[in-house]
């Protein structure tokens, strides 16, 4: 996978499963509107952590993230050093889209918010502090007072909202061009497959936006 083809393929490739992977957390994430006090969430979180099938693919999950984003730097600065100066001035807006031009800024936006969210989130989750909850007997780590709190403070609230404006426009070029990458394009069905990209790019990041804001003007 040395070549310029085979790490867009690998691009591609970790890029669905990481698509489908938005899927499953947005529908977890979706819990923490429940008028339950996070029982629901908390419930989830649990099953998430320790169910031994999720805990298999959460390594395959890692390791997705690891090579599409090692991929994604070395496509980007080959990309910068294969393209002459003087054609990215005069044609780079006429034959291609802005998402297309700044995946590198729009990537490293999502990345810098996923260290944060990583720490904040996930890392306290398997080793920070957090109080426990009972339902039904049964003792649950509350990591819905974890995900309230921290949605109850602007800064990361913004953050959350300019990650999620910025995976929009990722997954806009990234979920057309994975198809044509693999193959899978048609033009009989080009069209379905770039209204479901423009779709997805659109619902599931504002979706995802829309959790913080809600639970910080719930908490203001």
């Amino acid at each position: 996978m040395s070549s310029t083809l085979g790490k867009k393929l690998l691009m591609a490739l970790t890029g669905l499963f990481l698509v489908i992977f938005l899927v499953v957390h947005l529908s977890g994430n979706l819990q923490l509107l429940l008028n339950d006090e996070g029982r629901a969430f908390n419930v989830y979180a649990k099953f998430m952590t320790t169910n031994p099938l999720i805990k298999t693919t959460s390594f395959i999950l890692y390791a997705a993230f690891i090579v599409h984003i090692i991929w994604a730097i070395i496509l980007t600065v080959n990309n910068k050093k294969a393209r002459p100066v003087g054609y990215a001035k005069t044609s780079a807006s006429t034959n291609s889209t802005w998402s297309s031009r700044n995946m590198g800024i729009l990537g490293t936006i999502i990345f810098i918010f996923l260290v944060i969210h990583l720490k904040n989130f996930w890392y306290v989750m398997h080793w920070g502090p957090i109080d426990m909850v009972k339902y039904e007997g049964q003792e649950y780590r509350d990591l819905y007072a974890t995900v309230d709190m921290a949605f109850s403070q602007l800064w990361y609230v913004v953050l959350y909202v300019v990650a999620m404006l910025g995976l929009m426009f990722h997954l806009y070029h990234g979920f057309s061009s994975a198809f044509q990458t693999l193959g899978l394009n048609h033009v009989k069905y080009n069209p379905v497959i770039k209204f479901v990209g423009v779709a997805f790019a659109i619902i599931v990041p504002a979706m995802f936006a829309a959790i913080p804001v809600i639970i910080y003007f719930k908490n203001f």
